[in-house]
């Protein structure tokens, strides 16, 4: 198993200045939910940012440490834009 602090290390390693927030959904380890913001989703499709999001943690996820992982991912300009904090 792979832990919460794990999965945003190996996001923010192919993403070095995203803001990575990750929760269990199930309380057993395996089906995550990220929220990833970065610069480097800029003009790219939510597919797009998906895909670099999996990328990061395909290692996780191809040896079942992840079974699940939703993601929600923004730029700094859409996350405010949701009324978060930047």
């Amino acid at each position: 198993m792979v832990s919460l602090k794990q999965v945003e290390t190996m996001i923010q390693a192919k993403l070095p200045d995203a803001q990575v927030f990750v929760k269990d959904l199930t309380g057993g380890g395996d089906h995550l939910e990220a929220t990833v913001v970065s610069s480097e989703f800029e003009g790219k499709t939510k597919v797009i940012q998906h895909q670099m999001v999996y990328g990061a943690v395909a290692s996780a996820m191809a040896d079942e440490s992840i079974h699940a992982l939703a993601l929600k991912t923004y730029t700094p300009e859409t996350w405010q834009q949701a009324g978060q904090p930047v």
